[in-house]
């Protein structure tokens, strides 16, 4: 598990991926502090590994990335942490298309294309 607050290869992610999930990293993106926790079996590890960096909850929500995939499959939005119904997101996705845009905006400057 490491958190990315500078860029990250597409080929360091492909390693991530080979040496746990075969073609999937699990992410927890920070929409304050713009980075990335990456590479743990479980979404909660990642956003536990944040919040003891000091981020705070409403800003964490888990994705997963995809290195050898296509620009529009490279993420999927799809995580239990994600699930938070006081803050109107009943899904498992993100719900709020600003909240996705601005995901998919921090993975563009975290993750080499």
């Amino acid at each position: 598990m490491k958190i990315i607050s500078a860029k990250l290869s597409r080929e360091e992610l492909r390693q991530m991926a080979s040496g746990r999930f075969g073609d999937m990293v699990k992410a927890v993106v920070d929409l304050d502090r713009e980075t990335l926790a990456i590479d743990a079996e479980l979404h909660s590890d990642l956003e536990a590994l944040l919040l003891e960096d000091g981020a705070s909850q409403q800003n964490l929500w888990g994705i997963n990335l995809y290195p050898d995939a296509a620009k529009e499959d490279f993420v999927e939005f799809d995580s239990m942490i994600n699930v938070r119904p006081s803050l109107g997101n009943r899904s498992r996705g993100v719900e709020d298309e600003e909240i996705r845009r601005k995901i998919l905006l921090i993975v563009t400057r975290r993750i080499e294309s």
